[in-house]
């Protein structure tokens, strides 16, 4: 049975506030100004997660030649997220939401089966914001492959569509 998502395209993002990395407060309100992709994963260090934050990592040039930031959250600590951003050298921010407050925000904390056993947990999901806060483009559940190349080719849709006006 397919996940149900409050959150739909041309929705505003909710408000939120986390730590980043560094441990500075990073807030929803800077995403405002320029479009923004703010993507969700699961865990720091585990395969996909590692396989989808390398392709940001190694695709960040194509998005700052658009003027586009990229920020990803998941529930593990400030420290984990250092050490994973150090042993596979990302250079955007990663922020934490321990309490899973911004995953259930975005509606992307979700119950989830592995085994025979239920739990909750982060559905991988990206959502690609315009400058103004709004939704235009989302990919949930995430799938890795050619997942830097769908962002792309949505955000140079976004694009066309503003460069029209």
């Amino acid at each position: 049975m397919p996940q149900e998502f409050k959150l739909k395209i041309g929705d505003p993002i909710p408000f939120f506030k986390l730590k980043d990395d560094k441990g500075r407060v990073f807030t929803s309100d800077e995403t405002y100004g320029s479009p923004f992709v703010i993507y969700f994963y699961p865990k720091d260090d585990t395969e996909g997660c590692t396989k989808e934050a390398c392709a940001f990592r190694d695709a960040l040039e194509q998005f700052e030649d658009i003027a586009v930031s990229v920020v990803g959250i998941s529930p593990d600590s400030i420290e984990s997220h250092q050490q994973f951003k150090e042993k596979y050298n990302l250079n955007f921010p990663l922020l934490s939401d321990t309490d899973h407050s911004v995953a259930l925000a975005f509606d992307v904390w979700k119950e989830k089966s592995m085994y025979g056993k239920t739990y909750f947990g982060v559905i991988r999901s990206t959502f690609v914001v315009d400058s103004e806060g709004i939704i235009r483009w989302i990919e949930r559940p995430v799938k890795v492959e050619g997942h830097i190349e769908r962002v792309l080719n949505a955000l140079r849709n976004m694009e066309s569509l503003y460069s029209e006006e």
